[in-house]
């Protein structure tokens, strides 16, 4: 497992610690978490973005890989 050092205002850090302690949760899982809900959200758009771009170019990616 590899660290990581954030940075983060007082006040989200201490909504950080407040939503971990209602959770029954530590801030490390809370925030790995958010991390990886981000990343899966932000995958979801690229490849979005991906599909349309082909389905435009669909005739020029077909006539390149001629």
């Amino acid at each position: 497992m590899h660290e990581l050092t954030l940075r983060l205002t007082p006040a989200v850090r201490r909504s950080l610690d407040d939503l971990a302690d209602a959770q029954g949760r530590t801030v490390e899982d809370l925030a790995e978490e958010a991390v990886r809900s981000h990343l899966d959200e932000e995958a979801g758009r690229v490849r979005s973005v991906a599909e349309r771009l082909a389905a435009a170019h669909a005739d020029l990616l077909r006539r390149l890989g001629e």
